[in-house]
């Protein structure tokens, strides 16, 4: 709620600080002191349009500050946008110079007026300008009737089976929008996989290809070279081995005269033997290798293959094996993936368990109308609206989380005429008492502060007296302001501001005061008198604060005693 409000140079005001309290608060004063004035600073609190009239002649800027005990909508607000400072108390400051620019701060915090209007929709809502009236809202309407037809659980499960229904919806879209990508998919996987399959790579098959290919490729060489070799080792009649021997032989033959050369022969004679083995092994190659022509042609062809898929593939000829595991894999996936008909047959089953949820809402709703509607008739033909009624009409909509319906509060301002939409027929004056008589029966204003202006606009006598009675007790569960011209209703009220004018040479300035019991007993004789104020004026104003049920009534008593 609103807990205190600062005025620096605004209209005329030039300095103001106002400790506001709970329960119900009337602002009276004569005509032309600027009773409204506070509201404007609200409004502008609240992210209403800023220009450079609101600031007070000869002064720079005009600098509003409101203290908040923010209720918990208002907490939420400020965690989603920063700016909470887990402090219990909420500042919001304003400013506009003669230019015209404002700036704005929540917390300290530079905001937008946006997010004022947003944050301010938790905080205040101001009744008797078309402006600033929730209840002129579909959607605002519509919580008033779910709120006092009690249909939360209702609207709960309508929510839950709305949600589902959307994901059922989703995934079924998604699977029909994709089919034919998908289709599409599976042909081009399908004969990449053929392609690949014809190929058949292995793993590390593309690197012993590869050998194979480099030595097939040059096989008639390592023929010949082998073949030449073979001679030079063993074959040719001065082959490596022949001259050895006849060199060994000549060295144990001279080892008979000196035993050294005996090891030297011994040298070569483990020589030959490794010259042998060499040349069994060239021979051993040249039977078992498989060189010829053929071979190379059948390796040359698998090789040229590889690489022809590569190309068309845009891949390596070595990942190649690897390209076609995972094109099994993914058309596996897609084979076997989401089943249309499965698919449909869910959100046919979820649409119709959405259905049935509202349709139980949409029943709630219905008693909840039909009560409501008859409950603020009642109301409204106490508050000078004889023969006025007001119907709440259910009307169909697309499906949505709230439910198969909107509502549209209808008013028929007189007996025997037919109902338009409220927000086409009501005045500013029956527009405040129709909230009012909501607001009180309802007892489901969102918001801690409801300011009500002009709610007294075209009333008077004892219709008066039951706004009054109306606004006070309303005060019983949320903060309310009041500006009115009608002692009547300014008798019931909690506490008692009176707005005041003074004139100094050329200069206007406006003032705002509480009054003590006695000065209140003086405002409301003069609201009945005016200027002329008599004793039994007088104390007829303190029959009216005595009957108005205000918490100081005893003191107003005491003091007139």
């Amino acid at each position: 709620m609103l807990t205190a409000l600062s005025l620096r140079d605004f209209v005329i005001v030039e300095s103001l600080s106002l400790d506001v309290r709970r329960g119900f608060n009337v602002l009276t004063g004569e005509t032309g002191a600027g009773k409204s004035i506070l509201i404007d600073a609200l409004q502008l609190i609240l992210g209403g349009r800023a220009d450079a009239g609101v600031v007070r002649e000869g002064a720079e800027r005009t600098n509003i500050v409101a203290e908040f005990q923010p209720p918990e909508s208002a907490r939420k607000w400020l965690a989603v946008n920063e700016l909470d400072t887990g402090d219990d108390m909420l500042m919001i400051r304003r400013t506009v110079d003669v230019k015209g620019r404002s700036r704005a701060w929540v917390n300290g915090v530079s905001v937008a007026a946006s997010q004022l209007r947003e944050l301010g929709e938790t905080l205040i809502d101001v009744h008797g300008q078309h402006a600033h009236q929730s209840l002129l809202k579909p959607a605002y309407q519509l919580k008033l009737l779910d709120d006092h037809a009690g249909t939360s659980v209702e609207l709960s499960a309508v929510r839950e089976a709305f949600n589902v229904w959307q994901k059922a919806r989703r995934a079924l879209d998604d699977a029909t929008a994709n089919a034919d990508a998908i289709a599409e998919k599976a042909e081009r996987l399908a004969w990449m996989i053929e392609d690949l399959e014809a190929l058949s790579p292995r793993g590390g098959e593309w690197e012993s290809l590869n050998e194979d290919h480099k030595r097939l490729s040059h096989g008639v060489a390592i023929a010949e070279g082998l073949n030449e070799v073979l001679g030079i080792l063993t074959e040719d009649g001065e082959s490596a081995s022949a001259m050895l021997s006849s060199a060994h032989a000549k060295l144990s033959s001279l080892s008979r005269y000196d035993a050294k050369l005996a090891a030297v022969a011994e040298t070569l004679s483990t020589g030959m033997d490794l010259i042998e083995e060499a040349a069994r092994d060239a021979a051993r190659y040249l039977d078992r290798a498989d060189l010829d022509g053929e071979r190379f042609a059948e390796v040359d062809r698998r090789v040229s293959h590889y690489y022809e898929l590569a190309r068309k593939f845009r891949t390596e000829p070595e990942s190649l094996h690897e390209l076609l595991e995972k094109s099994r894999s993914e058309l596996k996936a897609l084979t076997g993936a989401k089943d249309v008909e499965a698919l449909r047959k869910a959100e046919v089953a979820a649409r119709g368990s959405y259905d049935v949820a509202a349709a139980r809402l949409s029943e709630a709703r219905r008693h909840g109308a039909l009560a409501l509607g008859e409950a603020v008739t009642a109301q409204m033909q106490r508050l000078a609206m004889k023969g006025a009624r007001l119907e709440i009409a259910l009307v169909n909509q697309a499906p949505s989380a709230s439910g198969s319906e909107h509502c549209e509060f209808l008013i028929a301002g007189h007996a025997g005429v037919q109902t338009r939409p409220l927000i086409k027929v009501a005045s500013g004056g029956e527009l405040a008492r129709i909230s009012l008589a909501i607001a009180v029966i309802t007892a489901a204003m969102p918001v801690p502060t409801l300011i009500f202006d002009e709610v007294d606009s075209g009333i008077g006598g004892a219709t008066a007296e039951v706004v009054g009675q109306l606004l006070h007790k309303l005060g019983e569960s949320r903060q309310v302001l009041c500006v009115t011209h009608l002692p009547q209703v300014a008798a019931c009220g909690d506490n008692h501001w009176r707005v005041e004018k003074q004139f100094t040479g050329e200069t206007t300035r406006s003032s705002l005061r509480v009054l003590t019991a006695r000065e209140r007993v003086e405002e409301v004789a003069r609201m009945l008198a005016g200027i002329s104020i008599s004793d039994n004026t007088r104390a007829v104003a303190q029959e009216m604060l005595l009957a108005g049920t205000t918490p100081n009534s005893k003191e107003v008593c005491d003091e007139q005693c």
